[in-house]
């Protein structure tokens, strides 16, 4: 077990009171495990990867506990959290190639990180070599400065340094953004390869992107409105969702070889409620093409088949009732 969230809630505090960014929310993650999380920009999926790692001073923890390999984090503690920082778990930050100190060499900025964990800088720098040759870059990179490398290479340099010290999770934010589509399957790639040769042990990759999250992805998490919509292995997200937002959210990306003329992409009526005021009962109501009365209640978020979490009315009684009916002819066969 690699990480385990149960029912957190960060809110950012604003003049006109708490917007509920990240709502009770419960996941968990295994070791070995690559979890996408996507939604729509503004669904809370950058602030539950934020919160977990750090919270900045316009969040507040307002509920909730987050597990790593069985401790529970300190999120709401700053200086305790800093001290798990980069050893325990690391994050390769949204707008990543921006991250990088432009007034210092990347040798420098790397030492300066790595003092501050208290690791000399000498003792891992065999290391660092070893993983900036395994990612394509030469070691001349740490003598120069960040404005020298491509986007690219800087996105590489970051995934590098982020995990130099090992840490049980990672969480990537963004990480494909502002790249051309061939270096968006290699930064890919390289998390799925970090993984592999045990540099980390999960990781968990905040995209808007589904089709990365399709290629590198055991499972994905849905969020919609701060709240979880469904959860299951990344084949069965793409192409057996269950959530109605899930669907409209796949059916509204391109497919290779589907012209315009022959199919229009559907997008998805509406936009997201305010989160300073969330609607009560599921937050895609008012959106849903399949909603109905019992939706003004807040769904659970729960397993309706083994691996597979949603949180909706229509699906959770749809799958009761074809269980009720698949349970008869077993009976009756039994009876006789």
């Amino acid at each position: 077990m690699s990480l385990r969230v149960e029912g957190l809630k960060i809110y950012y505090r604003t003049l006109y009171g708490d917007v509920k960014a990240v709502d009770d929310v419960s996941f968990f993650l295994d070791d070995g495990e690559i979890m996408g999380v996507a939604g729509e920009s503004g669904c809370g999926k950058s602030t539950l990867g934020n919160g977990i790692m750090r919270l900045d001073g316009s969040m507040r923890k307002m509920g909730g506990t987050v597990e790593l390999d069985g401790v529970e984090l300190p999120i709401g503690d700053d200086r305790a959290m800093d001290r798990l920082r980069y050893k325990e778990l690391s994050i390769i930050p949204q707008y990543a190639m921006s991250a990088l100190n432009p007034t210092r060499r990347i040798r420098r900025i790397t030492r300066d990180l790595l003092k501050t964990k208290k690791v000399r800088y000498r003792a891992q720098l065999e290391e660092f070599r070893r993983r900036l040759d395994l990612v394509g870059l030469d070691e001349k990179i740490l003598r120069q400065y960040p404005i020298e490398l491509s986007g690219g290479m800087k996105q590489r340099i970051v995934m590098v340094i982020s995990t130099l010290l090992n840490p049980s999770l990672l969480i990537a934010d963004e990480i494909t953004s502002a790249l051309d589509v061939s270096t968006q399957r290699a930064v890919g790639e390289m998390l799925v390869e970090f993984r592999d040769r045990g540099f980390v042990k999960s990781v968990m990759v905040i995209t808007h992107d589904l089709s990365i999250l399709a290629q590198i992805s055991n499972t994905i998490l849905v969020m919609y409105a701060g709240k979880l919509a469904e959860k299951a292995p990344a084949d069965t997200i793409i192409n057996a969702p269950l959530h109605p937002y899930t669907e409209l959210l796949i059916s509204s990306l391109p497919e290779v070889g589907v012209r315009y003329e022959d199919r229009m992409l559907a997008g998805i009526v509406g936009t997201p409620p305010s989160l300073l005021n969330p609607p009560v009962g599921c937050r895609f109501y008012d959106r849903c093409p399949f909603a109905f009365e019992r939706c003004r209640e807040e769904p659970p978020f729960e397993e309706v088949v083994p691996g597979h979490f949603v949180a909706c009315w229509l699906r959770t009684k749809t799958l009761a009732v074809a269980g009720a009916a698949a349970a008869v002819p077993a009976a009756a066969g039994g009876e006789s």
